[in-house]
């Protein structure tokens, strides 16, 4: 008898899977984060020139609230915690740092990019912890969160520092 993957778990069908599985960029091999990220970055810069500043971080805080849920039934359909095809996290944390760039340039939207992955990859003190211990949706999600919080962290010294992007 073969084992099956946990991929064999889930459906782009079911819309549940599909938005925790980033519309199937986590299922991009290899480096799924990645390329959930990527897609993230692409779709948040879209919704944040159509919608604005305001109504994106009302939009970020929902798709957060909303992303426990759906990486918590994933990962339950799945049976592994925080599999790495489940990239809605990475969805919200690019929403945040996106938020935090203060043009929707091309330099910015790559630092952002690219600051979110070094953090999210590299897993710095609490990261790391909240993502061992916190085995929940709402645990999935907050290891992105910080990760973003410390990418929004440079930003903020580049934009005082006058970073001419």
């Amino acid at each position: 008898m073969m084992n099956s993957s946990p991929l064999d778990r889930v459906s782009l069908k079911n819309p549940v899977h599909l938005l925790a599985l980033g519309f199937g960029s986590g299922l991009i091999r290899p480096a799924p984060g990645t390329w959930g990220s990527l897609v993230g970055t692409i779709l948040g810069s879209a919704l944040l020139a159509c919608v604005g500043l305001k109504i994106f971080l009302i939009l970020t805080a929902l798709c957060f609230a909303l992303g426990c849920y759906l990486c918590q039934k994933t990962a339950d359909d799945m049976g592994v915690h925080d599999h790495g095809s489940i990239v809605w996290d990475e969805f919200v944390g690019v929403f945040i740092v996106l938020a935090a760039i203060p043009t929707l340039s091309l330099p910015w939207i790559v630092i952002a990019f690219v600051l979110f992955r070094f953090f999210d990859i590299l897993k710095p003190y609490p990261i790391r912890y909240f993502d061992q211990k916190l085995e929940s949706g709402f645990g999935i999600m907050v290891d992105d969160v910080l990760a973003a919080i410390y990418a929004v962290i440079v930003i903020v010294i580049l934009r005082i520092v006058g970073l001419p992007c």
